[in-house]
C-alpha cells in the first residue's frame, strides 16, 4: 500500500532541504509534478512522487542615474523581495509575484515625489504583453471599476460599479495560434490585479492565471510581462521571456 505525506515534507526530504524551504518554494509557484504545479504545501502526496524545482533568475539592472533604477523583474519574485536587492532606493511600482519586467525605483526622495504626481496624473506609459485564451484580432478597450479586497496579506480584485475605482486597460492583436493570442495590453491606471482581472472579464483569461481563470497544464506561472515604462524622457524595456514564445499550452 503507497505511503503518503504532506507535500512539503516529501520535498524537504527529496531535496535536502529544511520543512520551512520546502514550503516557501511550494508557496511561491516553483514545485511541480511532472506539467501540473502543487499549489498546497500541506496537501498529502506519495513519498515516492518527485519534484521538480524551478529556479529564480536574477534581478538584472536594465538603468540607473542619480535619480532612477529601472529593473527587469523575474518572475516568483515579490515586490518586496526585489526591493531588499536595493535596500537604499524607493519603490515606485509593483508587479504581481508571476508577473515579470519593468520595475522601478527612485534614488532620492525628490525624484520619487515627482514620479509619483506622474503615475497619480496617469502620464506614465506602461504597456504589458500577454497570452490569453481565445482569438483576439482586434483593438478593445475596458473600461470597468475594480475592487480590491485584501485579506490575509493576500488580494483579490473584481469588477464593481459601486465601490470600485475607475481602471482603463487597451489591448492590442499581436499574433493568433489555435485558440489562443498574444497581445499587448495598455494601461492607463494601475489597480491591484488590473490586467488579470480585465481580460478575464472579456472573455480572455491570461493562460497561467489560475486565480482569475484556470490553470494551464504546461505552464506554472501568469503569462504576463511589464514589457516597456516610460516617465519623464526615460523609456524603458525588458525583454520577453522565453516561455512567451512558446505555444504548447495544451
Amino acid at each position: 500500500m503507497a505511503a503518503f505525506d504532506k507535500a512539503y515534507k516529501v520535498l524537504a526530504k527529496q531535496e535536502n532541504i529544511s520543512n520551512s524551504k520546502a514550503k516557501d518554494l511550494i508557496d511561491r509557484g516553483l514545485v511541480s509534478v511532472g506539467n501540473k504545479k502543487v499549489t498546497i504545501a500541506r496537501g498529502e502526496i506519495k513519498t515516492d512522487t518527485r519534484f521538480s524545482v524551478k529556479k529564480v533568475s536574477d534581478v538584472r539592472v536594465i538603468f540607473q542615474d542619480d535619480d532612477i533604477i529601472a529593473v527587469n523583474k523575474p518572475p516568483f519574485l515579490s515586490a518586496d523581495e526585489v526591493c531588499k536587492n536595493f535596500p537604499d532606493a524607493i519603490l515606485l511600482n509593483r508587479l504581481d509575484k508571476e508577473t515579470s519586467g519593468v520595475m522601478l525605483f527612485a534614488k532620492n526622495e525628490e525624484f520619487r515625489r515627482k514620479a509619483i504626481k506622474e503615475f497619480a496624473a496617469e502620464k506614465v506609459y506602461k504597456e504589458y504583453v500577454a497570452i490569453v485564451e481565445g482569438k483576439v484580432i482586434e483593438e478593445l478597450e475596458i473600461n470597468q471599476p475594480i475592487l480590491t479586497i485584501k485579506t490575509k496579506g493576500k488580494a483579490f480584485s473584481k469588477i464593481d460599479y459601486l465601490k470600485g475605482k475607475m481602471a482603463k486597460s487597451t489591448m492590442y492583436p499581436m499574433l493568433v495560434e489555435g485558440n489562443k493570442s498574444k497581445i499587448k495590453v495598455v494601461i492607463e491606471t494601475g489597480r491591484t490585479h488590473q490586467i488579470r482581472v480585465h481580460l478575464a472579464y472579456a472573455g480572455y483569461p491570461i493562460i497561467g492565471d489560475a486565480q482569475y481563470g484556470k490553470p494551464a497544464q504546461n505552464v506554472n506561472r501568469v503569462l504576463l510581462h511589464s514589457k516597456k515604462t516610460k516617465i519623464f524622457d526615460y523609456e524603458f524595456e525588458a525583454p520577453e521571456p522565453s516561455e512567451f514564445k512558446v505555444y504548447d499550452f495544451n
